[in-house]
C-alpha cells in the first residue's frame, strides 16, 4: 500500500463523520431505552451514561490504531467504541445481573473484564466492558462506521468514581517515564478510599503542572522553528507575522555560564532526588531559563538514571540548546537520545529540524523520512521533508509530501502556504 492510500484524509472524514452523527446519537438513545426498560422489569435501576465519541477523539484513535498496525506489520484494527454507554449500579452483584440481561437480549460480541487480574497493590480502574451488535431494528441509522458495535462499559459507583479521576491522571499524561511517584500514590489510594479527595487533587494538581508546562515548551520550540524556517523557505510576510515569536532566554544566549554559576547550581542540586530535580528543570525550561535548565537537565545525566529516563532528558536538554541556538550542543544531545531510544521518531525529528535550519538539507532529509518510518502519520516530519525538497528544487516530491500532510491537517497555514507555492511554480512552468 502506497503512503497516500494509507493516509487517512482527514477532511473527508470529518465530513461523512459530521452528516450522520444525528443518527449515531439517535440510534444509541434507541438502545439505552430499551436496556433500560429491560433492567427496570429486573428491579435494576442504575445511571446511564453514553455518547457518540467526537470526531477529534476518533481520528485521534484512528491515526494510534494505525501507528500500532504499523508497528506490528497488522492489519488495522477498527475503531469499536464510536457510539458508547456505561450502565453504573450500586454493588457487585448488579453488574452480574446487569450483564445476564444485556446477554439475554443481544448479541455480545465480545466480554472484556479489565483490572480481573491485578493484584491489590497495583492501581487502576476495575470495569466489564461488553461488546454488542447494533440491534436490527436501529442498523439503518449507523452508516459509516467502521464496525457495527456498541461498547457498553459496567461499573460499581466506585469503580466509575475511580475510574473518572484515573483518566486524567493516567490516561492523559504524557512524561510517563517518571510516573513510579504518582503510581505508589495511586496503589496506595486503591486501599484507602476514604483519602481519596485529598490524595487524588494531589496527583491531579502535579499533572496539570506538568503536562501545562510540557505544552508551553513545545510551543515555545514549535515557535522558534517556525520563524527559522520562514526565513530559510521564504515564506510571506503576512504568513511571517502569523507566527509566534521564539522565546528569548532570561539570559543573553550569546554569553556563557561562569565556572562560578554553574558550580553554585550543582551545589544547589545536588543533595535533591531525581524527582524533584526533574520538576525544578522543567520550571527553569518553562520560564525560559535555558541556562539553568540546562545544568540540571545535566545533573540528572550524572546520576546515570535508567536508560529510558536519560534518553527523555537528552531530548529535553536538546530543546533547551535549540532554543539558544546552540545547534552543534543540540545536535549532540538528539543523536544521544538515539542512541538509547533508536524509535523516538520525535527525537528525529527535532534533528531534522536543526540541519533543515542549517542547510543540510539531504541530511535533514534522511532523518525525516526515519521519523516517517516509525510514524507514517506524524505530520510534522512529513511537512518538514516537503520544506526541504522544495528548497532543493525538487518539486514533484515536496508536492507529494505537502498533499500527504495536509491530509491529516487540512487547516495547517504553513502547509497551505507551502502547497500554494508550489501551484505557483507548476503554473510558471506551464506558461
Amino acid at each position: 500500500m502506497s503512503d497516500i492510500e494509507s493516509i487517512p484524509d482527514k477532511a473527508l472524514l470529518a465530513e461523512l463523520y459530521a452528516k450522520n452523527r444525528a443518527n449515531y446519537e439517535e440510534a444509541l438513545t434507541k438502545v439505552l431505552r430499551e436496556i433500560s426498560r429491560l433492567l427496570q422489569r429486573k428491579g435494576i435501576h442504575p445511571t446511564f451514561k453514553s455518547r457518540v465519541k467526537d470526531f477529534e477523539s476518533f481520528f485521534s484513535k484512528k491515526i494510534k490504531l494505525l501507528k500500532n498496525a504499523w508497528d506490528m506489520h497488522e492489519p488495522p484494527l477498527p475503531v469499536n467504541d464510536v457510539l458508547a454507554m456505561r450502565i453504573i449500579c450500586p454493588f457487585l452483584r448488579d453488574l452480574d445481573e446487569v450483564e445476564s440481561v444485556i446477554s439475554q437480549h443481544y448479541d455480545v460480541i465480545e466480554i472484556e473484564r479489565k483490572g480481573q487480574n491485578r493484584s491489590f497493590k497495583e492501581f487502576g480502574y476495575e470495569s466489564t466492558h461488553v461488546l454488542i451488535k447494533i440491534p436490527e431494528e436501529v442498523l439503518e441509522l449507523c452508516k459509516g462506521l467502521e464496525r457495527n458495535v456498541i461498547e457498553i462499559q459496567l461499573r460499581t459507583i466506585l469503580q466509575e468514581a475511580w475510574a473518572e479521576v484515573e483518566h486524567e491522571l493516567v490516561y492523559k499524561a504524557e512524561f510517563t517515564p517518571f510516573d513510579e511517584p504518582l503510581k505508589r500514590k495511586l496503589a496506595a489510594l486503591n486501599a484507602t478510599l476514604t483519602l481519596s479527595d485529598i490524595i487524588f487533587q494531589e496527583i491531579l494538581d502535579y499533572q496539570k503542572k506538568l503536562n501545562d508546562a510540557l505544552k508551553k515548551r513545545r510551543e515555545a520550540f514549535y515557535g522558534k522553528i517556525e520563524q527559522a524556517s520562514s526565513i530559510v523557505f521564504g515564506f510571506s510576510e503576512e504568513l511571517k507575522e502569523s507566527l509566534p515569536l521564539p522565546v528569548r532566554s532570561k539570559h543573553d544566549s550569546t554569553k556563557t555560564s561562569s565556572v562560578e554559576s554553574s558550580d553554585i547550581v550543582q551545589s544547589k542540586w545536588s543533595n535533591l532526588d531525581l524527582d524533584t530535580l526533574l520538576l525544578s528543570a522543567l520550571d527553569a525550561h518553562n520560564g525560559s531559563d535555558f541556562e539553568n535548565a540546562i545544568s540540571i537537565y545535566s545533573e540528572i545525566l550524572a546520576r546515570k538514571p535508567e536508560p529510558a529516563i536519560s534518553a527523555v532528558v537528552y531530548k529535553h536538554r536538546g530543546m533547551a540548546y535549540f532554543a539558544q541556538s546552540k545547534y552543534a550542543s543540540a545536535l549532540a544531545d538528539f543523536t544521544s537520545c538515539l542512541v538509547l531510544d533508536p524509535d523516538c521518531y520525535k527525537a528525529l525529528y527535532y534533528r531534522g529540524v536543526v540541519k533543515s535550519i542549517q542547510q543540510e538539507l539531504r541530511q535533514a532529509i534522511d532523518d525525516f523520512t526515519k521519523a516517517l518510518e516509525i510514524h507514517p502519520y506524524h505530520f510534522f516530519s512529513r511537512y518538514r521533508r516537503a520544506l526541504c525538497w522544495w528548497q532543493l528544487g525538487d518539486y514533484v516530491q515536496a508536492h507529494t509530501d505537502c498533499e500527504i500532510a495536509l491530509r491529516i491537517k487540512p487547516d495547517n497555514n504553513l502547509a497551505l502556504e507551502l502547497q500554494k507555492k508550489i501551484a505557483e511554480h507548476f503554473a510558471k512552468e506551464e506558461i
